[in-house]
């Protein structure tokens, strides 16, 4: 039998779970003279949506019709792969999203991504129409892998969709059983699916299928090149001029009249003229042709559907080459969405199609270390790091860990640096040496060494006034202070140069010539003093001043314990709490909206408002105010004065935990307190935007309504249905950002010895962001960083609200070993 019949017997003889057989496209001429061809689908009006999922979808059509044809789609489709193109590939492991911690420098991918894909294509040409293909291709796109003998990747075919069928398994146990391509002579060629990369954006429902912007843009991309067409069409057989003139042509040569006549001739080249023609005897009129408003209507449609188009493929204007009206910032701000949002989930579609070519723990990606576009939220984050160091709230070395530098791992970078004088806090006993701040830990039991305790006050060096005193005292009388330098320098007593006077001699020439009969009173307390002093052998008062001031310098440092975790009944306890005030709170509030639809002074003026006679001018057809009604500025103050008492309390009593766990110190900051206020104020947020709702429930209501009493069904029926939630999200949510900002304020508080780790509840409703972060400890203030944004803690206020509504997690704080 010959080979090319087999193809077709194989379809009779084999049942597949093929799409359902469609109609042939019927093809319409919507202008004559004009190549643009209009096509639809039996019982479709819009070609994009077509039946059968990926089975209808005619690429040759799209390709002609939606790229090649509409500006916007080529622009949005060029701005979007030109990236995949230019960008290397990288293979790698460890690190985080920016940098690789390892990389593979030699592997088959790399060489054919990167430098020849197969004979007829580069790396860089094979990743465009990759790109341009995933992008414009329901059915996705098809790879076709060839190894040779050894299992050696050698070559990357990229196949075209609309000539691959996907044929699925029988049984469903690997859902795709082969692959048919027909090649462009007319074979049908069988591979097996370890022989190709098939890569898709997924559809919600059908595995099978992928989705394009291009569903949602069809009509734009229709109307935007219908219109374009049009428009030439109408240039082109109009030719309309600017403006016509009319004269009495009764008396003029028929050769006259012709030659005028023949200005009218169609063409665009005659556009914008004069045009004369004939009137009655005596006639002479002008019509002005210039504007009318079919010109204005397709500016609006032209410029509706290049919104539409452009939103479909999330690409801003200023990125397709547009950037006017928008200030630097906005036009930066545009491109760094543009990655965010489009260009990088791209990136990952179109990468992750080749992990299967490597190990597990490998992984491929494009390398974006490079895009200045990315670096908006790193500068911001180093401008916030550069505040932090400024106002001596983190280190060098952690700001240069933020700024993605190495750290010096010197006292001085591993300080803390007190605004406004700088003043060194230095983080241990060497650290406080090496800055001048407290003695020597190597020098520990050497003659002349004061014995090891915590570190000194600022401005105070190993070579204090006390031992400056001892020293003088051991050379006796006849030297002074630059004697005790000196010797100090050199380990031994020296002799003055001769011919200098000594500090005794000094004194006692000042004592001759005075003219008192004897010693001062100074100087017979200083000799009492020292009569004392050698005689108890004991330190004067000032050294038990130095003594006690230095005991609470002492206990800074962190006793070794288990740490200290919050539990899920300090959350419980508190959300618990929490609920019942604002369930009461809304009980209230409802009561009094319900007595502010019924109260006179809010119906009159309404047409709910009951007239008394005739003449009564309070009753007209107008609609009550729902925001007056609600008043949420009103609700709001009061949540955040209800709810912040019971948030400070929380506050308080966790820090105290904190602070005796970590250095047995009750003492609260006043950080803590303030994670409550600002719990409180979210709070606040979210009554504003749930009465928001409320008022627009309150105005569709009124479109129908008959009386005051639908406004309080539809007012009661709202509370009874969006109530719990509501309750639900405030209570977990205060409670979280409550407990764990004052939790980690106290921590902070204790000394930078402290380390925290990341504790998950370790249920299914974790967020997957939050998974990655189950045990990862950070020093105490630095924070953690999800997906861009960073995080001070479980539940930070501050923080995108998709990272923190409905967050249960919490954090273990320790002291560091290594401290």
């Amino acid at each position: 039998m010959p080979r090319q019949f087999l193809p077709a017997l194989r379809g009779l003889l084999i049942p597949r779970a093929a799409a359902p057989t469609r109609p042939a496209p019927e093809t319409k001429d919507l202008l004559a003279g004009n190549s643009y061809v209009s096509m639809s689908y039996a019982g479709v009006t819009n070609m994009w949506g077509t039946p059968g999922r990926a089975d209808g979808w005619d690429m040759e059509r799209v390709i002609v019709e939606g790229y090649e044809r509409s500006i916007w789609t080529f622009k949005s489709v060029e701005a979007i792969s030109k990236h995949v193109s230019t960008l290397p590939i990288q293979i790698g492991r460890g690190g985080d999203e920016r940098r690789f911690e390892e990389t593979l420098e030699d592997h088959p991918l790399l060489r054919l991504l990167n430098s020849k894909a197969n004979p007829l294509e580069t790396g860089d040409v094979f990743k465009k129409r990759l790109s341009a293909q995933l992008l414009l291709s329901k059915k996705g796109v098809f790879i076709e892998k060839t190894y040779s003998r050894a299992g050696t990747l050698v070559r990357l075919d990229l196949l075209p969709p609309d000539r691959v069928q996907i044929i699925p398994d029988a049984r469903n146990a690997d859902y795709v059983a082969h692959f048919e391509f027909t090649d462009y002579s007319g074979q049908v060629r069988e591979l097996l699916p370890k022989h190709v990369i098939w890569i898709r954006d997924p559809h919600p429902t059908d595995p099978f299928c992928g989705v394009t912007p291009l569903e949602a843009a069809g009509l734009s991309i229709d109307l935007d090149v219908k219109a374009r067409t049009y428009n030439i069409s109408f240039i082109d057989n109009d030719g309309r001029p600017g403006g016509i003139v009319g004269i009495d042509l009764d008396d003029v040569d028929p050769r006259e009249v012709d030659r005028i006549q023949q200005r009218l001739a169609p063409g665009a080249h005659n556009a914008g003229q004069l045009t004369l023609v004939g009137t009655g005897p005596g006639g002479v009129t002008y019509v002005d042709t210039s504007a009318r408003p079919r010109e204005m209507a397709y500016e609006t449609l032209s410029s509706t559907s290049k919104g539409e188009i452009l939103a479909a493929f999330g690409v801003p204007e200023s990125i397709v080459g547009n950037a006017s009206e928008r200030t630097y910032a906005n036009a930066d701000r545009e491109e760094w969405t543009f990655w965010d949002h489009t260009e990088l989930p791209h990136l990952n579609l179109v990468a992750s199609g080749f992990d299967g070519e490597t190990d597990d723990d490998w992984v491929v990606r494009f390398d974006t270390s490079g895009v200045q576009a990315l670096e908006f939220p790193r500068r911001q984050e180093r401008e916030e790091a550069r505040k932090e160091w400024e106002a001596g709230l983190i280190t060098i070395d952690e700001y240069r860990k933020i700024a993605g530098r190495a750290p010096f791992g010197v006292p001085q970078s591993r300080a803390l640096w007190i605004s406004p004088q700088k003043a060194p806090v230095p983080a241990n006993a060497a650290d406080a040496a090496a800055l001048g701040l407290g003695p020597d830990p190597a020098a520990e039991g050497q003659a002349g060494t004061p014995p090891t305790g915590a570190p000194l006050p600022p401005g105070t060096s190993p070579d204090s006034a006390a031992a400056d005193v001892a020293a003088a005292r051991a050379l006796g009388p006849g030297q002074g202070a630059a004697d005790v330098a000196a010797a100090r320098a050199l380990g031994e007593p020296l002799a003055l140069p001769a011919g200098t006077q000594t500090a005794t001699e000094a004194v006692a020439e000042a004592r001759a010539a005075t003219t008192s009969p004897g010693p001062g009173d100074a100087a017979a307390d200083v000799a009492r003093a020292r009569g004392t002093q050698e005689e108890t052998g004991l330190p004067g008062a000032a050294a038990e001043d130095v003594a006690s001031a230095r005991e609470p310098v002492e206990t800074k440092a962190l006793p070794k314990n288990d740490g200290h975790e919050v539990t899920d009944d300090d959350f419980d306890a508190l959300s618990m709490a929490v609920a019942a005030a604002v369930t009461a709170l809304l009980a209230r509030q409802e009561g009094v909206i319900l007595a502010r639809l019924r109260a006179p002074k809010i119906r009159k003026g309404t047409r709910y408002w009951e007239p008394e006679n005739d003449d009564d001018v309070r009753h007209v057809d107008a609609d009550l105010d729902q925001d007056r009604v609600v008043s949420a500025a009103r609700w709001a103050d009061e949540t955040a004065q209800t709810l912040t008492p019971i948030l400070q309390l929380a506050a308080i009593a966790t820090a105290r935990k904190v602070g005796q766990a970590l250095t047995g110190a009750d003492t609260v900051p006043p950080a803590a307190a303030a994670a409550a206020i600002v719990s409180a104020a979210y709070a606040g947020e979210a009554i504003t935007g749930f009465l928001a709702e409320l008022a627009e429930v309150l105005h569709d209501t009124q479109l129908d309504a008959e009386g005051i009493w639908d406004l309080e069904r539809a007012v009661t029926g709202f509370y009874m249905s969006a109530e719990p939630a509501l309750v639900a999200r405030i209570a977990e949510t205060c409670a979280v950002a409550t407990i764990n900002g004052a939790a980690d304020a106290a921590a902070e508080h204790a000394g930078p010895g402290v380390i925290r780790t990341w504790i998950t509840r370790g249920d299914d409703r974790v967020r997957p962001a939050h998974k990655a972060l189950q045990g990862k400890t950070l020093p105490v203030g630095t924070p953690y960083t999800v997906g861009g944004a960073s995080l001070r803690y479980p539940g930070d206020p501050f923080a995108p609200i998709a990272l923190t509504v409905n967050c249960r997690c919490r954090l273990h704080y320790d002291t560091d070993p290594k401290e």
